[in-house]
């Protein structure tokens, strides 16, 4: 079973991911620059197999997740390229502004967050995954079927498939679906900024599901 570390994760999305990669029985370490925090955020989860420490002991672990703000992005990857090298390394970081009018994409130099993370880490397998979950609904222990996709981009075959079956073992009732290259990625990062207006002008928690797939 693989490890996972979860780069910045004592945010919403970590948290919610690690509740539910734990919960598929995969070892989940919480990585943040205080360990202190990362300690109390895996012992407020209260799942057997999350655990906190540092980014850098986060790192290590056989698959690493990246959901650090995108501040914080390029200069979190850059101090970690040497650990990371070898490994799949999944960005599901969204580039977004807020202004009075509500969430934007905002411009990548690289074109999107992934391949940013690709540039920075050339020796790594990035697969851009992970952009459309509700973390309200990851963190909710109530939930328990996740009637929605989740777009898996690539250009490693094998490593989108292993990232596929992650997504699919952690959400019970959801799916990985395979989304294209690392350059269709900016449009999934951007496609947040839209559900978050739905969710807001709505008052919920909606995900996507593609029709018509098998």
């Amino acid at each position: 079973m693989l490890s996972v570390g979860i780069l910045g994760g004592t945010g919403p999305q970590g948290r919610g991911l690690a509740r539910r990669l734990a919960s598929a029985g995969h070892p989940t370490i919480l990585g943040s620059r205080s360990v202190e925090r990362a300690s109390e955020t895996a012992a407020a989860i209260g799942v057997d197999g999350v655990t906190g420490g540092t980014n850098d002991e986060a790192a290590a672990a056989d698959l690493v997740i990246v959901t650090v703000p995108y501040e914080g992005h390029a200069d979190l990857l850059t101090s970690l390229a040497g650990q990371l090298a070898g490994k799949i390394v999944v960005d599901c970081v969204n580039p977004l502004g807020f202004d009075a009018q509500g969430p934007y994409a905002l411009v990548v130099a690289d074109g999107s967050a992934a391949q940013e993370a690709q540039r920075i880490l050339p020796d790594s397998t990035v697969i851009a995954a992970f952009h459309h979950l509700s973390a309200v609904r990851l963190e909710d222990p109530d939930v328990h079927e996740f009637d929605e996709d989740v777009l898996v981009l690539g250009e490693d075959r094998d490593a989108v498939g292993t990232v596929i079956e992650l997504a699919a073992a952690a959400l019970p009732g959801g799916r990985g679906v395979f989304a294209g290259r690392l350059r269709n990625a900016h449009q999934v990062e951007a496609l947040t900024a839209n559900l978050i207006a739905v969710n807001r002008r709505y008052k919920t928690h909606a995900g996507l599901r593609l029709t018509e797939l098998p």
